[in-house]
């Protein structure tokens, strides 16, 4: 009984601290790889409770091995957007105008009943209400109603999105004048989105 106390005890402590490394975020918002690793690590740790003979050294091993994985690819993800998309998936419209993007919610396999729930959640009845609604990839669904602008990102991390550029109505052409004349390269662009009829960019020099 007082080795169970004490390998719980470690255990706690071990997870506590692995998840302020990983860093501070809600359920909500974990990635696929976060995600991923807390499913393991709860695994092991409730092995290694119920394992009573085994040392408490083997399931540190694979926890750290696990926090080390998960802060690599956090890492490339930060310094690739490619990476990052095939990873954690990019935000999709489903709906666009109050109408619905079928072709997206089919790729998605995102059902019109899950839609239906999560718009009666933020108290909206009516699909024809929603300008835009985005499915982010933690799977929450953010709506901009008629009366709000949805702000379409264009560049994130220096990569162009050429489909919204082609959703607002612009091509490369402009964007390349939008650049000249602001005398911005593209690769110090980490981020800019299209509101309001206005383009706002946010630069790599100019963050903290």
């Amino acid at each position: 009984m007082i080795l169970l106390i004490f390998k719980t005890i470690i255990l706690y402590t071990i997870i506590t601290i692995s998840y302020r490394i990983m860093g501070k975020k809600e359920i909500g918002e974990l990635s696929v790889v976060d995600f991923i690793v807390t499913i393991l690590m709860a695994e092991i740790a409730a092995l290694s409770i119920e394992e009573k003979n085994m040392s408490i050294f083997y399931t540190i091993t694979p926890i750290v091995t696990l926090i080390v994985i998960q802060k690599i690819m956090s890492y490339i993800s930060l310094k690739s957007s490619k990476i990052r998309n095939v990873i954690d998936g990019k935000p999709s419209v489903i709906i666009k105008g109050g109408k619905l993007v079928f072709s997206e919610m089919a790729k998605l396999k995102y059902s019109l009943d899950d839609l239906l729930s999560q718009l009666r959640e933020k108290g909206i009845e009516s699909i024809e209400k929603v300008n835009y609604a985005v499915l982010e990839n933690n799977g929450t669904l953010s709506i901009f109603q008629n009366n709000t602008d949805y702000p379409f990102p264009i560049i994130m991390d220096g990569e162009v999105d050429y489909n919204i550029l082609r959703e607002i109505g612009k091509d490369k052409k402009w964007l390349d004048n939008l650049l000249k004349t602001n005398k911005i390269d593209i690769n110090d662009i980490f981020y800019a989105f299209y509101r309001k009829k206005k383009t706002y960019i946010i630069k790599k020099s100019d963050l903290i």
